[in-house]
């Protein structure tokens, strides 16, 4: 693990301000769980929610697939999961290095949301070929929230701020906005740095790891002028 993604884990690892409150993360994860399930190709599929953060809704995945595993480098992130989901059967939390030990084939369906930019090029070659050994030959991989070069803070703002009305939490987001501003989260961004791709890169670095990948019409996020793509693998 680089010094980039430990930071990064250090901080998804403890409380932050990054949704404004409790509706806010609802929401979200309500979202995601509900794009995932649309993807799920059948009820026997497995299915790897890979960065998966909170995943308050996973059992939503789980109710349309045979097995969800849920997995995040942060380790308090797991505890949650665990605990959270230890009543549904068809859910299982694993670390990105759990991961190794699985066979190839695993999944039929991975997911990777709102990940790669936060991953230097070395973690993100590694983690493709990760994935891409973890895919049955028919799989999907759906990388989602990449961020164009010309897509940066004000993009986001306003994406924000419509998603809070339209999900009745503006006023904390006009509050958030300000808290996130003064946040560990900003000062470890310009720190670190956020990778960003346009589309023709990210579809030349997913065919030189073994993919043929397709722009999605809609990212899977809120921010609309974020990239996802829908990846398969290509013969070896």
């Amino acid at each position: 693990m680089t010094t980039t993604i430990r930071d990064w884990v250090g901080f998804w690892d403890n409380p932050h301000s990054i949704y404004v409150n409790a509706r806010h993360a609802d929401v979200h994860y309500r979202d995601i769980a509900d794009a995932i399930a649309g993807y799920v190709p059948g009820p026997q599929a497995r299915v790897l929610d890979f960065g998966c953060g909170e995943a308050l809704h996973a059992d939503t995945v789980a109710k349309v697939a045979r097995r969800v595993v849920l997995s995040d480098a942060a380790p308090n992130v797991r505890k949650n999961l665990a605990a959270r989901f230890s009543a549904v059967p068809n859910i299982a939390v694993a670390s990105p290095e759990e991961l190794t030990a699985y066979p190839a084939g695993s999944f039929e369906l991975i997911v990777a949301n709102s990940v790669v930019q936060y991953l230097g090029r070395a973690d993100l070659d590694g983690l493709l070929a990760q994935w891409r050994r973890l895919l049955t030959a028919d799989g999907v991989l759906i990388v989602a929230d990449v961020i164009p070069p010309d897509v940066g803070a004000v993009s986001d703002l306003f994406a924000l701020l419509r998603y809070a009305y339209a999900n009745g939490f503006l006023l904390a987001a006009l509050v958030g906005v300000a808290r996130t501003a003064l946040s560990s989260y900003s000062k470890l961004r310009q720190k670190l740095g956020i990778a960003k791709y346009t589309e023709a890169e990210f579809r030349d670095i997913l065919s030189r790891a073994g993919f043929s990948a397709e722009r999605l019409a809609e990212n899977m996020e809120h921010n609309p002028a974020r990239i996802s793509f829908r990846a398969r693998r290509t013969a070896a």
